[in-house]
């Protein structure tokens, strides 16, 4: 199996990218290099990092990515809302939810629409961040 970028190890042992980066940089972590000077970490070196804080190597079938999974965002954040049109184009779509009396609009790319299954008439969230707008097919 080839060796895990950076953040795919970091994932795989539970701990941050940049703590991860830290550790390579100090020596603590065994990685190879890219011939574009990327480091990568062997699954062996994962592996012994794993037992060595007594946890058991996990295997090494994939799991499937969670789709549209939201996970611990405020509710201050989060309006409810139904989806009122959907039009795509191109790499991009604008996608247009009805929140009560008022109206949001967001422009997202065309891949998450489709793997949202953003559809008009089914309730979505508009998840607000700083001064982005993100959309998500509720649960519910």
């Amino acid at each position: 199996m080839p060796p895990l970028t950076v953040r795919a190890a970091a994932e795989r042992l539970g701990v941050s990218y940049s703590a991860l980066k830290q550790w390579i940089y100090k020596g603590t972590v065994r990685t190879v290099r890219t011939g574009g000077g990327h480091h990568r970490v062997p699954e062996a070196e994962v592996d012994r990092m794993l037992a060595a804080q007594g946890k058991l190597p996990r295997t090494h079938t994939r799991r499937p990515r969670a789709v549209g999974l939201l996970v611990s965002i405020s509710g201050r954040n989060q309006l409810r809302g139904i989806v009122e049109e959907v039009r795509a184009d191109g790499l991009l779509a604008q996608v247009r939810l009805r929140i009560g009396d008022q109206r949001l609009t967001a422009v997202i790319t065309r891949d998450a629409v489709d793997e949202l299954k953003l559809r008009r008439g089914e309730e979505a969230l508009a998840i607000i961040k700083s001064t982005e707008v993100m959309i998500a097919r509720s649960s519910s």
